[in-house]
């Protein structure tokens, strides 16, 4: 039953994808980055021009998403000490679990396929 659609490779959808994860990534390096709105600030400035305002509002607007962004992340309501104390905790728990795993694997209750 021919749908008249045009055939594919299977390989083209991936690859669409993954130009479009580094069109996003791209994007979400270029919101972190102030350096490109100071410079067309110091730009407009040498220039006398009037959209100073508008550059300035901008990165006003920017900085306030970033704060509301860094207010939001995990973590941010402990202290340092805290942060450390939990972290080493986390490297803890790794290293039981992944003496664990070892334990497990030279028990040989499972059948590990070889590569």
């Amino acid at each position: 039953m021919a749908t008249g659609g045009t055939v594919r490779p299977a390989e083209e959808p991936e690859e669409e994808e993954e130009e479009e994860d580094e069109a996003v990534e791209e994007e979400e390096e270029e919101d972190y980055t102030f350096l490109p709105l100071v410079h067309d600030i110091i730009k407009c400035m040498d220039k006398d021009s009037q959209d100073v305002y508008q550059e300035l509002n901008e990165l006003k607007s920017k900085f306030q998403a970033m704060r509301k962004l860094v207010g939001n992340m995990p973590g941010i309501d402990m202290s340092p000490e805290e942060q450390q104390r939990h972290l080493q905790s986390l490297r803890e728990q790794v290293q039981t679990k992944s003496e664990l795993l070892q334990k497990y694997k030279s028990l040989c209750m499972f059948e590990i396929p070889k590569e």
